[in-house]
């Protein structure tokens, strides 16, 4: 991987410095224009690189807490920029720090490096041919979520900002972040420090999906859900299945439960507002079509769109399962393992850093429907006002288009430019256009 930037790249960087030099006006819609001129010429300079480090990272995948070489690559990467890179950041993050040459805010802007344990089978020259052991198996390791692209993009907008750091107000630092897929790697990255020294004003990240390459898509307010754990103990009293009145049956309760756990979603929840969904994914429970066992569990998931809506969700999930137990004289004991919280586009910083993405995009920037999935960014936008976008990376051909985690997903690599574009432009914008905050 080469360590320094390109001389094309160089030159572009010069001639929009110069440019900036010769301008002597205050911050004006003058200064934004040679702002974004710069970062589109730089990241047209950049592309191949960042082709390059997609394709590499690609082929080496590595699984969350793993991330040992894409870590390295990536500190090496930011150090030989200039960048003060702290590594080992909640395990196997990296935090770089780039100072711009005037005061201003901080503005943070997240990647994720982590593969999935899944064999691929898309059909390009750099697909993973790695393998691990996973959960006491071997099993092939894939960026079949599209990791690889968020990190690539992002070490090419530390390239274009390292460049620009000279006309830089304020201060970018660049999360890398392990482990989104589980275990989570936001969260101890925070506990380690690394919205620490300076902590930022916003935080930005990305994600790729199939949609048309090249598109940009966000939502105000909860754009992707929280994700909880479900676990149902239903506890009965073991009896011969031929004389089920001498006993309490679990299992005809724990079918009540399922259904009537519906209703928490279709009747209680104000699905104009936001929607949730409960789902219970598996049962198990006796061992012989004869006898009625004692106990049956239940494992599920919850996801909810909505702060609010997600404790109430939960209230009402423990006090359904609880009562009719209850009502068929069993009991019910009721766990929900919080995961990732919802993540949530502040909507004062959406509605100010749309016209950001506009500018990139055009017309290619649509809303995103609410999606169901989760996300650990969820941590940082809580931390900070956040705002996270999707990328489309969907190939022209439908034949090459499939959901993220299949075994066959293609990233379309024309997205790749926009998406260097839309976050360097996100970083800079916010920069340019916010005051210092008080406590700097």
């Amino acid at each position: 991987m080469p360590r320094t930037l390109t001389p094309a790249l160089r030159r572009a960087a010069f001639a929009a410095s110069f440019l900036l030099i010769l301008s002597a006006l205050p911050a004006s819609a003058q200064d934004a224009d040679i702002l974004h001129r710069t970062v589109d010429e730089l990241a047209a300079a950049i592309n191949d690189q960042v082709v390059e480090w997609r394709r590499d990272i690609h082929a080496n995948p590595e699984l969350g807490m793993q991330e040992f070489r894409t870590a390295g690559l990536v500190a090496e990467h930011l150090e030989s920029l200039g960048i003060e890179v702290a590594t080992g950041v909640g395990g196997t993050g990296v935090v770089g720090t780039l100072r711009g040459a005037r005061p201003g805010p901080v503005v943070a802007l997240r990647a994720d490096m982590d593969g999935l344990p899944v064999t691929e089978l898309a059909d390009v020259p750099f697909a993973s041919q790695v393998t691990t052991t996973w959960q006491g198996r071997e099993v092939g390791v894939m960026h079949a979520c599209g990791h690889d692209n968020h990190v690539a993009i992002l070490m090419g907008v530390a390239s274009i900002l390292a460049e620009m750091r000279d006309d830089l107000p304020g201060t970018v630092k660049f999360i890398f972040q392990p482990a989104e897929e589980g275990p989570g790697g936001a969260a101890p990255m925070l506990a380690d420090g690394a919205f620490e020294d300076p902590r930022p004003d916003a935080v930005f990240g990305l994600h790729v999906f199939p949609s048309p390459a090249g598109t940009i898509m966000y939502r105000t307010g909860g754009m992707l859900a929280s994700s909880d754990g479900l676990r149902i103990v239903v506890r009965g009293v073991q009896t011969h299945g031929a004389m089920p009145w001498a006993g309490v049956d679990p299992i005809a309760t724990a079918a009540q439960i399922v259904v009537g756990l519906q209703t928490v979603v279709s009747r209680q929840v104000d699905l104009t507002d936001s929607p949730a969904i409960v789902t219970v994914g598996q049962i198990e429970g006796g061992n012989r079509g004869n006898i009625i066992p004692d106990t049956v569990l239940m494992i599920g998931t919850i996801r909810t769109l909505n702060p609010d809506t997600r404790e109430m969700v939960h209230e009402r999930v423990r006090r359904m399962a609880q009562n009719i137990a209850e009502a068929n004289g069993a009991e019910a004991e009721v766990t929900i393992d919080l995961g990732y919280p919802v993540t949530v586009n502040d909507p004062a910083l959406t509605r100010r850093m749309v016209p950001s993405l506009e500018r990139v995009a055009g017309e290619g920037v649509v809303i995103m429907p609410p999606t169901t999935g989760a996300e650990d960014f969820s941590y940082f936008a809580e931390e900070v006002p956040g705002m996270f976008i999707g990328l489309g990376v969907g190939a022209d051909d439908p034949a090459l288009v499939h959901p993220n985690h299949s075994p066959y997903f293609y990233a379309d690599e024309r997205a790749l430019p926009i998406g260097v574009r839309a976050m360097a432009s996100l970083a800079v914008d916010f920069l340019s256009s916010n005051p210092i905050s008080e406590d700097r």
